[in-house]
Parts: structure tokens; sequence; C-alpha cells
């Protein structure tokens, strides 16, 4: 690569990374841009593995608060 092509590089680097910090991790991934123009299969596969993480976080709270409403209605009124 040549000095301008590294220094291009570096110029999205670090622009995902301000976005990462300013922007909120998942907004920056889920929202702000796919950052097609970093092209970087590892960094696309990780940002896959990411948002999947996210999701079944939000999946598995969003069923431990239904099935802890489920377990509320059960009981009895006192």
């Amino acid at each position: 690569m040549t000095l301008d092509q590294l220094k291009d590089e570096l110029d999205k680097w670090e622009d995902v990374q301000y976005r990462m910090r300013e922007e909120d991790i998942e907004y920056c991934f889920r929202y702000y841009s796919d950052f097609s123009e970093i092209e970087d299969e590892e960094f696309h596969l990780k940002r896959e593995k990411l948002l999947e993480a996210m999701a079944d976080m939000e999946n598995f709270v969003q069923q431990r608060i239904t099935e802890t409403e489920d377990k509320i209605i059960e009981i009895p009124n006192e």
C-alpha cells in the first residue's frame, strides 16, 4: 500500500472508533452504518456477531420479563 492508501485506511478505522465512542456502540453498528467502506472481512464478521449477540441479549431479557410476569399472574391475589 502507498502512504496515501495507508492514511486513508487509518482515517476509516479512526472513524469507526470515534463512532463507537460518541454514538454508542449499539447505535454505531446497528443503525449508523454498515461500514461498507471498511474492506476487512474479520471486522465484518465481528460486527455481525456483535449484532447477533445484542439481539440474543434483548430476546433473553424479554423472555425473563415474560416468565416473571407469568409467575406474578399465577400468584393468587392477596
